[in-house]
């Protein structure tokens, strides 16, 4: 044989040299003295090498070390008889080669028999040698490494040989593959499916160390019988192989379909066009694209696993593909199982590699609850990594691109087939029991630790496990909000303060707070307030009163929503509205040199909103995301009330003498007097109309069917869902998320509140004008009286006759109750009583 050099591993990474050119020049011709010296020994002794096997085996043994003194005898058992691994033929077996044919079969078969037995564990023989094609250094590892014959042989022979060598190319691409995936990098699921195929190399190792036993042993053993023990097993390493190769070849081609895409004509000429060619900015986009490259995730998690389900399944017709498959799934599947056990039962997310398909945002804290107006805590501290979510078919943020071959979504972001189904029970299993566990209590097991390795992935018993878990998770965390937590009795509160059902504590602290509210919501004491609240609250039997707090709004209520709808826009669109004229397209900028004033003067009354504190667990169902939609509606009770309150007090004040008193010299004044009154009490019925509609059409029947709702909820999920629900029909209904709508009555309720305002303007002219009338000298005011009052008649007509009948004599709210809001049919017949007067 020819000399052994050993060589660097095939998959190891090339260093460079630091040896002056003196030292390389001696070391390189040390190493070559050595070779000729051995060759010219090896040369010798083939002069008395007979056609014998026992002889050559005899010779080789006497002249080689024993095994004992060899160090890495553990790591390679054929060790002490492999006396080469070069990849260039040599002189020696060229001439071995031309010899080997005019032996007879007999020597030629148990030639060939020792390199295939060196073959098969990946050991480069005399007469089997690595492909001419073959190279460690170019050629990928876990491709496995190609055998070819170089000696010409007999055409039995060489057709056995070659039905054998395909099983040393799976042995050493099965053996690379599991070198390679057992770093820490590719995840516990990795480990345990290289684990059992180690097993299975086992048992391939054990049948190779009998064949070569009874090959030195039993002069009866042939290739033939060598065929025979090894044909089953090159069906189960093929299959490995197959496997092995299709987990090996994703990273490559999701790589190489990146780098591809980066190299798009197309799409560089779309860059050129834009102005994106300049050299620099391609180098940092290369540079880019080369860290997302590198940083691509590897094959992990529930992609092994559903690599091997798809490969069983399509299968399914070999037996021995799917008890092979079969055992390496529940292999496989079983760090993955532990995962989900302990995050179904007892919340706790134990995921280092990120395999499993429940991701933690661990930056998300439930001290967020405090300000989140978005319910982030709860819809993002936990979810799935293939970003699909219950509620709704759009896909979270940060899922990582799909595999460009098939589609596949990359690592544990790909959930496996058999659990598809019950991924979503799976996040919400843990996800309850997670904020019991954040409440401090300690969270019950629903099932002993000692039937955990009972289930593998594809078991039936899993399925029902997951089951358990969730209705367990559920059913807990259920009775701790409405029981324990006390649900129920907190909306009922919340409906009492913010909805004014019980609204004998607003009257009372409006009364008290009078003189405050007038102020600028900047100038208003906010403790004050609070005093005067909890003052207010104090003589009634209220529940939950010290949660009730006041705050201070920093804009008005209708210019924010109108501002949110021109942002996201919602019910009834802004369609219609690029029909108008040139005067409807101009009122928005009036509106916002209006809204600009009025946020200079904004007052307390038109601040003054109420907050409601609660802990957690409670704040995930009365989130800041929820207690704003009560703000909005408390706030839009509350100027209702106000303008009703202010409207009543003017009427108050005109039943005073100057008001009663006729006046039959001054016809002209008693008309306008006449005038005056008439449109206070429109305007006292509008308000009193939307206040009845909004609390008795709206708020009442849709409280009445969310507690319905809450005897009836079976999940968590359902619960927030039709608490939410609950708020977004009350605002829909409630005319505050249709622009159109909104922008006509909140200009007609500010009419009415400034239309109040001027109540004692109107006293002191009524008693001008009595005075002027005893006079007799004339009434030189009474124009200027009437041109005050249409203006707000006007106005008021105006955006009445707007709401109810629109300028293309559309009924405006018919339209809407129609079309989009069938609730606001009982606000068309309550209005219509007061469009024409």
């Amino acid at each position: 044989m020819d000399p052994y050099t050993p060589r660097t591993h095939p998959g190891a990474r090339k260093k460079n040299l630091t040896l002056s050119a003196k030292e390389y020049t001696k070391i390189t011709g040390t190493i070559a003295s050595v070779r000729r010296n051995r060759h010219f020994s090896d040369d010798i002794d083939e002069g008395f090498d007979g056609p014998l096997h026992a002889a050559r085996g005899n010779r080789r043994s006497s002249q080689e070390p024993s095994f004992i003194a060899e160090t890495s005898f553990v790591r390679a058992p054929l060790n002490s008889r492999v006396g080469t691994t070069s990849f260039s033929p040599s002189n020696k077996g060229k001439s071995k080669e031309d010899s080997l044919d005019h032996l007879p079969l007999d020597v030629q078969e148990a030639l060939i028999l020792e390199d295939l037995l060196f073959a098969l564990m990946g050991i480069e023989g005399v007469h089997i040698t690595y492909h001419p094609d073959y190279s460690p250094e170019d050629d990928d590892p876990l491709q496995g490494i190609r055998f070819s014959i170089a000696s010409p042989l007999d055409p039995s022979i060489r057709d056995l040989v070659e039905r054998v060598l395909p099983l040393a190319t799976y042995y050493t691409a099965i053996s690379a593959f599991v070198e390679s995936r057992s770093h820490l990098e590719f995840g516990l699921v990795n480990h345990a499916l290289c684990a059992a195929i180690r097993d299975m190399l086992k048992e391939y190792q054990t049948l190779l160390s009998q064949l070569e036993h009874a090959f030195n042993t039993s002069p009866q053993f042939t290739l033939q019988k060598l065929w025979f023990y090894v044909h089953p097993t090159v069906h189960t390493l093929s299959l490995i192989y197959q496997l092995v190769l299709e987990l090996a070849t994703t990273d490559d081609d999701d790589g190489s379909s990146i780098s591809s895409a980066s190299s798009d004509p197309e799409q560089a000429a779309r860059d050129e066009a834009l102005g994106l060619g300049g050299a620099k900015l391609k180098a940092v986009l290369s540079e880019i694209t080369k860290s997302s490259t590198s940083a691509a995730i590897p094959v992990k998690g529930g992609e092994v696993l559903t690599v091997i389900y798809e490969r069983m399944q399509g299968m399914s017709g070999d037996p021995t593909a799917r008890k092979v498959y079969g055992t390496l799934m529940s292999a496989a599947g079983a760090p993955y199982v532990e995962m989900l056990q302990e995050w179904s039962t007892t919340g706790r997310l134990h995921d280092p590699y990120e395999e499993l398909c429940v991701k933690e945002s661990k930056f998300i804290s439930k001290g967020i609850l405090e300000v989140d107006y978005t319910d982030e805590y709860w819809e993002r501290r936990y979810t799935l990594r293939d970003g699909s979510t219950i509620s709704s078919k759009r896909q979270q943020a940060g899922v990582p691109p799909p595999r460009t071959p098939g589609g596949r979504l990359p690592g544990g972001a790909c959930i496996p087939p058999m659990l598809e189904g019950w991924k979503h029970k799976v996040l919400l299993s843990g996800k309850y029991l997670n904020v019991i566990r954040e409440c401090g209590i300690e969270v019950q097991s629903i099932q002993p630790q000692r039937d955990a390795a009972q289930f593998s992935v594809d078991d039936e018993k899993l399925y029902k496990f997951v089951e358990d878990a969730y209705t367990h998770a559920n059913r807990t965390l259920l009775h701790l909000l409405l029981q324990d937590q006390q649900l129920v009795p907190r909306l009922r509160s919340l409906k009492r303060y913010f909805f004014l059902s019980q609204a004998s504590f607003l009257t009372h602290l409006l009364d008290l707070a009078h003189t405050e509210l007038k102020k600028p919501a900047k100038s208003a004491s906010i403790v004050k307030l609070q005093s005067l609240l909890d003052l207010s609250l104090s003589s009634e039997d209220a529940s939950f009163r010290e949660d009730v707090k006041v705050t201070m709004a920093s804009t008005g209520l209708y210019e924010w929503l109108l501002k949110v709808i021109s942002v996201s826009g919602t019910i009834g669109g802004e369609e219609g509205e690029g029909n108008h004229d040139a005067a409807t397209h101009e009122e928005p900028k009036k509106d916002r040199d209006k809204d600009k004033d009025d946020k200079k003067a904004l007052l307390a009354i038109d601040a003054l909103a109420l907050d409601y504190t609660v802990k957690f667990p409670l704040s995930l169902v009365i989130s800041r995301k929820t207690i704003l939609r009560y703000q909005l509606l408390f706030r839009f009770l509350l100027h209702l009330k106000h303008v009703e309150q202010s409207l009543a007090s003017m009427w108050i004040e005109q039943k005073t003498a100057p008001w009663r008193r006729p006046v039959p010299n001054h016809p002209e004044f008693e008309k306008w007097r006449l005038r005056v009154t008439l449109l206070r009490t429109r305007m006292l019925s509008f308000i009193q109309q939307i206040l009845a509609f909004v609390t008795f059409e709206v708020l009442e029947p849709n409280w009445r069917s969310l507690e319905v709702k809450l005897t009836k909820v079976t999940t968590v999920d359902q619960l927030l869902r039709d608490h939410v629900d609950f708020l977004d029909t009350c605002l829909k209904e409630c005319m505050l998320t249709s622009a159109k709508l909104l922008r006509a009555y909140s200009r007609l309720i500010v009419t009415c509140s400034t239309f109040a305002l001027y109540s004692s303007s109107f006293t002191k002219s009524a008693n001008q004008a009595l005075a002027a009338a005893e006079a007799g000298d004339g009434d030189q005011a009474m124009n200027k009286r009437w041109e005050f009052l249409k203006k707000f008649e006007s106005n008021f007509n105006h955006w009445a006759i707007f709401l109810i009948e629109s300028q293309f004599h559309l009924d405006c709210v018919q339209y809407y109750a129609s079309s989009e809001n069938v609730t606001l049919l009982p606000l068309v017949v309550r209005l219509s009583g007061i469009k024409t007067l």
